[in-house]
């Protein structure tokens, strides 16, 4: 019997992007702990945040913070033989296996990008009240999304698209990348699907037989859709999908917005037993 993994994405897919509610997708979240099937959660959030959202999950699953820039296992949830030519690190009961460049890297490109005179703005530059403002996030939420580890967070202040393709090409010209969600992002040379390609294999290595699962709603989640064998996006808060997802049809549209289509993707898989087949 093959083993069901989901790996999903947080803002704007399992939680509203208005006001961070999973409320919608509680039928499917009651059902994968009844089932035991494995959620993963792949978010741009930080390591901090992250566990809030496991917490209210009653979540103990692997998952991957800063857009693929770090993957947090809890420790003795594989075994250290699978783990060990991963070379994981030893971090507050995680084995965590770090792929990304470090945060202060990542701060210096922001920098010369302003000393370039390039309106731009890092969570770096915010205070704790600017990114609640910003985010809708409360203050200690907001606290915990300045504890960057792998990815930091930008706002363009820029109207001219040249400008803007200007600052992408510097930061791609500097060796590392940048993607967009709900805001933009610079990173090293790593991305989700990095990531859960990486947890499929120790997934494999675990189970044997398993069947891959994936659901996001933006940019930042294309490279995690494009491992799985079932792919999903969902609806964006004003009825539409991303336009990113226009050229690839095979990814597969949840009929609904954030939670509430990710609550029907999910039900709809475990209803066709595709975990059995």
């Amino acid at each position: 019997m093959a083993r069901l993994i989901i790996f999903t994405d947080l803002d704007g897919t399992l939680i509203r992007e208005e006001d961070y509610s999973f409320t919608d997708a509680l039928p499917a979240l009651e059902e994968i702990g009844r089932q035991k099937i494995p959620l993963v959660i792949s978010s741009s959030k930080t390591r901090s945040e992250i566990e809030v959202y496991r917490e209210r999950l009653n979540n103990r699953d692997p998952f991957i913070a800063e857009n693929g820039g770090g993957i947090f296992i809890p420790e003795g949830y594989f075994t250290q033989e699978i783990l060990g030519e991963y070379n994981p690190v030893k971090i507050e009961g995680y084995q965590a296996i770090m792929l990304g460049v470090s945060y202060k890297e990542l701060r210096a490109v922001i920098e010369e990008l302003r000393a370039k005179a390039y309106r731009i703005k890092g969570f770096g530059d915010l205070s704790v009240d600017e990114i609640a403002e910003i985010t809708g996030l409360n203050s200690y939420e907001a606290r915990l999304a300045k504890k960057r580890e792998f990815d930091e967070v930008f706002i363009l202040e820029e109207d001219d698209m040249q400008r803007k393709e200007e600052i992408f090409r510097f930061i791609k010209e500097k060796g590392y990348e940048y993607t967009k969600g709900r805001f933009y992002h610079i990173m090293g040379r790593t991305d989700k699907g990095k990531a859960v390609r990486l947890l499929i294999d120790l997934y494999k290595q675990t189970f044997g037989d398993i069947i891959t699962v994936a659901i996001g709603d933006s940019m930042n989640d294309l490279p995690m859709l494009l491992e799985v064998q079932y792919p999903f996006i969902v609806r964006k808060s004003d009825g539409s999908y991303d336009k990113v997802f226009e050229e690839y049809p095979y990814i597969r549209r949840a009929d609904g917005i954030g939670p509430e289509g990710w609550n029907r993707a999910v039900l709809d898989l475990i209803r066709s037993k595709i975990s059995t087949s």
